[in-house]
């Protein structure tokens, strides 16, 4: 039973962050949004005017910075959880807690994530969506 729990959190704490962590988010969101690497490697291409740069570089690191404090509280929860797991027997209850602490956290990082791929998209020109979607197919 106990590998079983172990298992199956393993599959959801690596695996469910997997979708807005991804260097390539193409598989998730199929040239709706644009990872802030796949940007600036087209970025002579797209013509970014400084201020799209300046904006795009303050979207990310607001967005690191928001990050790390949620990614400390999902470490900390899933380090409980684990200690928990240890135990004989194993309290079902204080597991469901702390995996729903380490869910909580890692829900937050993913939405940090996803108003950052919206705001970037947004500082965006119609062209230049247009320019990264049509390298996205080839992709």
């Amino acid at each position: 039973m106990k590998k079983g729990i172990l298992c199956l959190l393993a599959v959801v704490f690596l695996g469910s962050g997997a979708a807005l962590a991804n260097e390539n988010p193409k598989d998730v969101f199929k040239g709706k949004l644009f990872a802030p690497n796949i940007i600036l490697e087209n970025r002579d291409q797209l013509d970014l005017s400084k201020e799209q740069f300046t904006a795009i570089r303050a979207a990310v690191v607001e967005v690191q910075a928001g990050v790390a404090e949620h990614e400390w509280d999902m470490q900390e929860a899933y380090q409980a959880l684990m200690l928990e797991l240890d135990k004989s027997p194993v309290d079902e209850d204080k597991v469901l807690e702390y995996a729903g602490q380490a869910l909580l956290a890692e829900n937050q990082v993913k939405k940090k994530q996803m108003a950052m791929l919206v705001r970037l998209k947004n500082l965006l020109t119609d062209e230049q969506i247009q320019y990264l979607v049509s390298v996205h197919a080839k992709r």
